[in-house]
């Protein structure tokens, strides 16, 4: 192990797990039983206090004093990043990992994660699968379909290839050398979705993601997680956070831009695209809407691909039957020319 993790110190442990905690007292005895019970147990645990009002930190502190891999500490500023960015200071492997305090962890997480990251060492990112579970009552069709696509992902190891569709490394869910996570930015950045956000910066750090083809977290569907309360996550398309990235890593400016879609989608991805005073075609299939000037593009057949030079192509449709037949007919055109697509939805 020396070339990989140099020299290590006897008190210093393999994996560093950051936890951010308000007010999931009704959770976290279940979430720390899950980690205790990691079959890999050369960890710590540093559990941030985030300004809660129920008995999250009492909990968390008796569980730290009853294991000294536990340590409690209270947040250096308010909300979800500036917790991380506290936890992180203070960690000491130089492997890290996340965990959200209302979920639970299979006991073979961290093993199998250490043991994918090992096959590959500095410059790769350790990444699985989740499995969403309900607080009460029935797990939406949304989450079982967010699932099955991260999972495939892992299969897949196409993480960079999906990326502008939905975030494709769950905060929860990664390995990665302290190095390589301090050269994507570690959790600086004041940017929500920080997941999402973060899942970018490992893509522009060109860290190659490891996919593991198998469930490595249990995420919990609440009625009160951030994703449904705070402002930030309430358009959870993040077009504006998807078309930065777009416009700063992947946008080849002497190439024809396009949208493909003339919804509601498309429509504001058309605005953000004006705001960027980014120039772009725009086509659809709808004969009702061919030919109509909107702000200030005239929408053309998508049959006018073909007959331009090597496009970049946002695709802002959202129905997953009609972005399978597009996705083959721009592979059957791809044999033709370059065709550069991405998903955005």
């Amino acid at each position: 192990m020396q070339p990989i993790f140099g020299t290590r110190s006897m008190n210093e442990p393999r994996i560093s797990i950051i936890m951010a905690a308000r007010n999931t007292a009704a959770y976290i005895e279940e979430c720390l039983n899950s980690i205790q019970a990691q079959t890999f147990r050369d960890w710590e645990l540093l559990a941030i206090n985030d300004r809660s009002t129920d008995r999250t930190k009492e909990l968390l502190q008796k569980y730290a004093n009853e294991d000294p891999r536990i340590r409690v500490l209270d947040s250096k500023g308010k909300r979800l990043i500036p917790a991380l960015q506290t936890g992180y200071a203070a960690s000491r492997a130089p492997l890290i990992n996340r965990m959200d305090s209302d979920d639970r962890m299979p006991n073979y997480k961290l093993q199998v994660m250490l043991d994918k990251w090992e096959e590959h060492g500095k410059g790769s990112i350790a990444a699985g699968g989740t499995e969403h579970f309900p607080d009460e009552g029935e797990l939406g069709d949304g989450f079982r379909r967010y699932d099955a696509w991260l999972n495939q992902l892992a299969q897949n190891n196409s993480h960079w290839q999906e990326i502008y569709q939905e975030c494709v490394i769950p905060s929860h869910c990664w390995l990665i050398h302290r190095d390589d996570l301090d050269k994507a930015g570690a959790f600086d950045p004041m940017v929500y979705p920080e997941d999402y956000d973060l899942c970018f910066r490992f893509y522009r750090a060109e860290l190659k993601v490891v996919g593991i083809d198998k469930v490595l977290h249990h995420w919990r569907d609440r009625s009160d997680r951030i994703s449904r309360t705070w402002d930030e996550y309430k358009d959870n398309r993040f077009f504006d956070l998807k078309l930065k990235y777009f416009l700063e890593l992947d946008r080849t400016p002497s190439r024809p831009l396009v949208i493909w879609g003339a919804g509601k989608h498309g429509k504001d991805l058309a605005k953000l695209l004006i705001e960027n005073k980014q120039a772009f075609h725009w086509v659809c299939d709808n004969p009702n809407k061919i030919g109509h000037n909107i702000y200030g593009v005239v929408l053309k057949d998508l049959n006018d691909i073909p007959k331009m030079s090597a496009p970049q192509i946002l695709i802002a449709v959202m129905a997953k039957k009609e972005r399978q037949e597009i996705k083959e007919l721009l592979i059957s055109w791809n044999k033709s020319q370059a065709v550069d697509f991405r998903f955005f939805c």
